[in-house]
């Protein structure tokens, strides 16, 4: 196992560091103390090739806009909130307002333009980092102290471990996620209309058309967001699906999960031959298949479009602040939040 830092730049003074986690298989991942984004995934074709399946920016200096989230930690509540605002404890709070009105992915700064506090580790079979940061009363409109702590730990089964933590000083809406875009055919070489997507789940969410959830809770069945025989991408975002047609032909949607550390999401490129299995705690999952990546963004040596990564955003079911049927985002003050996704990356031959 082996742990190696390096400083890529500084902003206003502050060292933005890259930390490079590589296991004894020679799987690799790096990361950035600057918003906890992931940068790179070194993982074997079915030919013993390692190349990267995430999308990076090709200069860091598009990190500080970052208008894809990519590769970053979101919060303090991933997903969209309607009108900026919600009521609590008999109290109105007002969020800023980043998207038409609504709020998203935790606002302006939010945690991924957040330079973390970072501390690497390395054992006998397992090497990582640890990122920490107080989201101070009020950030974003959001009510308590928060101090949070996101792991990353790569370990010899080609398994990547994101853990989170979190407790607040008062009661507070709470879920982070992981926005990493994932493309199995390395080095970005096709985008993932040919990748497979499978997933253990019987239920979506339709979204209105700020793309925030209606509140219905839709059966998959008959539907192209039925998954869990597996579906080829280009299937899905061919189809005439008004709600595939409303996020701009792809999945923007949150799926609930019905089972949990189970292999229940699995992405597969056939002619790479590498597999992505994903398991987390979360209630559900956003899928995200890259519909409004903006043009003219240097990433992965190629010019920025439609299609070119995915994204399996694990978290609670967002907007949920709005609706009581979905299960409560709600962090109650002195609670421990804590959630784990686990990735791991496997060839077919």
């Amino acid at each position: 196992m082996k742990l190696v830092q390096e400083q890529r730049t500084k902003i206003n003074g502050q060292p933005i560091i890259a930390f490079t986690l590589a296991n004894d298989h020679g799987m690799e991942v790096t990361c950035l103390n600057y918003g906890c984004i992931i940068t790179s995934i070194l993982v074997p074709d079915k030919n013993g090739k390692y190349e990267n399946v995430v999308l990076a920016f090709d200069d860091f200096s598009s990190y500080l806009t970052n208008r894809p989230y990519l590769g970053a930690v979101i919060g303090r509540v991933a997903g969209r909130i309607k009108n900026s605002c919600f009521e609590l404890n008999g109290k109105t709070y007002r969020l800023y307002a980043n998207e038409n009105g609504n709020h998203l992915h935790g606002g302006k700064k939010g945690f991924h333009h957040i330079i973390w506090q970072a501390a690497g580790f390395s054992k006998k079979e397992e090497v990582g980092v640890c990122f920490s940061h107080r989201s101070v009363d009020g950030e974003e409109g959001y009510p308590g102290n928060v101090d949070v702590q996101v792991t990353y730990t790569l370990n010899n089964e080609n398994e990547l471990i994101i853990s989170y933590q979190a407790i607040s000083d008062e009661d507070t809406p709470f879920t982070l996620t992981n926005h990493t875009y994932f493309n199995l055919s390395g080095n970005v070489k096709k985008d993932i209309l040919q990748h497979e997507l499978k997933m253990k789940s019987d239920r979506f969410l339709p979204l209105d058309h700020e793309f925030i959830p209606t509140g219905e809770i839709k059966d998959v069945t008959g539907t192209p967001f039925d998954l869990r025989q597996g579906k080829k991408l280009r299937e899905v975002i061919e189809s005439t699906d008004p709600q595939i047609r409303l996020v701009g032909q792809g999945y923007d949607h949150p799926f609930i999960l019905n089972t949990h550390h189970d292999e229940e999401i699995v992405l597969f490129d056939r002619e790479s031959g590498r597999t992505l299995v994903v398991e987390t705690d979360e209630v559900g999952v956003v899928v995200y298949t890259g519909n409004q990546i903006p043009h003219g963004e240097k990433m992965n040596g190629l010019q920025s479009r439609k299609y070119l990564g995915i994204c399996l955003e694990t978290q609670a079911l967002p907007d949920a602040v709005h609706h009581p049927h979905f299960p409560s985002c709600i962090l109650q003050a002195g609670q421990l939040y804590s959630s784990t996704t686990k990735y791991t990356f496997r060839v077919s031959y």
